[in-house]
């Protein structure tokens, strides 16, 4: 553990360093408070929106953006170095321990600099609006840093292989991105147009546990909204699973395997790895 924490903290302060990090802060939570202030500006009025109606507005902002970081940055940061990462894992360290504490370090950075946005538009809506809604807001909040945890360690198993594939490993990075937050819905959905109800019943539930980000989605609306916000693939988990308890832990499970199966694969990519 002491190994662990030792990499992890000094990947945290490489990442915190890089101004990389520092313009996804300042642009995430510009981007936060311009959300917040969205709802009143179309529709005539000023002033930020209460937390509630803020959540609402950042689930999509969160789906689309967090992933991208996370995916982008561990491509980037976890790929072997030539050289540098001869050194690295030449030390007397298990591989496996190595990587887990860069990836937990990149994890504490990107979520320091998610929660510094969330933290600069809540502050804003506080002094607005007031702290009504200020649990949805929370409910956000998780639903950034559950998705850190899983793109993180999903980029961790796409970066970990020879040293010298960077660009590669982003390439296959932004395609999985594409894939994940756009192509997979379009598919599914074309796809369940064409069975049967049952049939298409069963697709839209598999979707909405197989795909992080659909079951992310399912889970903010679920503990935001309720069931009146929901969509076709989300009433048919609901269907099947018998209520909300039974749907929440059942998308607590896939985020675990998100997260525990990238995870396997990082190490097993290492460990056969030629560093």
């Amino acid at each position: 553990m002491a190994a662990l924490w030792l990499c992890a903290r000094h990947e945290l302060l490489l990442a915190v360093r890089s101004r990389w990090l520092q313009w996804f802060a300042a642009v995430f939570a510009g981007l936060a408070l311009l959300v917040a202030s969205s709802g009143y500006i179309l529709s005539g009025g000023h002033g930020l929106q209460d937390f509630a109606r803020t959540a609402v507005s950042l689930v999509q902002l969160v789906l689309l953006i967090v992933p991208l970081a996370a995916l982008v940055f561990g491509a980037l940061t976890l790929s072997p170095d030539r050289g540098a990462a001869e050194i690295l894992y030449a030390q007397p360290v298990p591989r496996e321990v190595i990587l887990a504490g860069r990836v937990f370090g990149l994890f504490l950075a990107l979520g320091a600099a998610q929660l510094l946005g969330f933290g600069v538009a809540g502050l804003a809506v506080q002094w607005s609006a007031g702290p009504y809604g200020a649990s949805q807001f929370l409910v956000v909040v998780a639903l950034s840093l559950a998705l850190t945890a899983v793109f993180v360690t999903v980029a961790a198993a796409l970066a970990s292989g020879e040293p010298g594939r960077r660009a590669r490993t982003l390439g296959l990075a932004l395609v999985v991105w594409f894939v994940a937050v756009i192509l997979f819905d379009l598919a599914a959905l074309g796809v369940a147009s064409l069975l049967k109800s049952g049939a298409a019943s069963r697709l839209l539930i598999t979707a909405a546990l197989v795909n992080p980000v659909d079951a992310g989605r399912t889970a903010a609306y679920l503990a935001i909204e309720g069931t009146a916000a929901f969509g076709g693939a989300s009433l048919a988990l609901l269907r099947f699973t018998g209520g909300g308890a039974s749907a929440g832990a059942m998308i607590a499970a896939s985020f675990l395997v998100w997260v525990a199966v990238p995870a396997w694969i990082a190490a097993r990519r290492l460990g056969r790895a030629d560093l």
